[in-house]
């Protein structure tokens, strides 16, 4: 099953030093976001990936044609203009990168990687979220539903945390804001089938085709997630996962 992957946004804001990239290149532990999500499914013996690209998507394009370089050790004798490779380390993955255009909604990117879709299933996710989701739960969960489309939920983050104060003053307890039992949030993980491609119709996001089309049409399942997720949105998003990351507790490493 081939795993597409939107990454096709605007310029990264989440990296201070590494302004005027593609999001999901910004790095964490050294490698880009993309590495990170790739190695999570490749985890599951899924090592077939089409990259949604659009801003800057040569940056991608080019680090995967140069990845054989940059993962291994090299001397380059500049005399002779060669390159003699040392430890040479690479990934079982085929990737397939597409540039969908600068301005084209999620909807949009989807119905233009239509012709690398062989089976007749297969998984969206989004270039700037992690987790530690059981890909096979989910594949089994949309195969045993059968409908077009199952979205992976899971609990809200929550981003602030509200604090209880005293009359002197004191924190008392905190509690996270956005929190709510009964809540759930799209988790940025799909299973599709590709009947899906005859609702790709105009410049929609993703998300708006699934939830406002096929969930009326009784075409849209959900899968519950109570693990890590995360969406990297801000710098402060970024450095939260590098510390997990860099502590060896990173959830969604394999």
């Amino acid at each position: 099953m081939k795993v597409v992957i939107l990454a096709g946004g605007q310029r990264s804001t989440i990296s201070n030093e590494q302004e005027g990239i593609p999001k999901p290149m910004a790095e964490i532990g050294g490698k880009p976001m993309l590495w990170h999500i790739m190695k999570s499914f490749s985890a599951y013996g899924l090592n077939e990936f089409v990259i949604c690209g659009g801003y800057k998507v040569d940056m991608i394009k080019e680090y995967f044609m140069d990845y054989y370089i940059y993962q291994s050790d090299i001397t380059v004798d500049l005399q002779t203009n060669t390159i003699q490779i040392h430890k040479n380390r690479t990934e079982d993955w085929k990737v397939t990168v597409v540039d969908t255009g600068l301005y084209s909604a999620t909807g949009q990117r989807i119905a233009q990687i239509q012709k690398y879709i062989e089976e007749d299933n297969f998984i969206v996710t989004y270039g700037d979220c992690l987790s530690d989701i059981n890909v096979r739960e989910l594949i089994a969960c949309h195969e045993e539903q059968g409908k077009i489309a199952t979205m992976a939920v899971a609990r809200p983050t929550g981003r602030n945390t509200a604090l209880e104060i005293d009359v002197d003053g004191q924190i008392v307890k905190s509690q996270k804001m956005g929190m709510n039992n009964q809540a759930w949030a799209n988790a940025c993980f799909y299973v599709l089938n590709k009947k899906v491609f005859g609702s790709l119709n105009g410049n929609y996001s993703l998300e708006q085709l699934l939830t406002d089309y096929l969930a009326d049409k009784g075409q849209l399942v959900t899968y519950k997630h109570y693990g890590f997720w995360a969406p990297v949105e801000t710098y402060r998003d970024r450095v939260n996962m590098e510390n997990l990351w860099n502590a060896g507790i990173a959830p969604w490493a394999e």
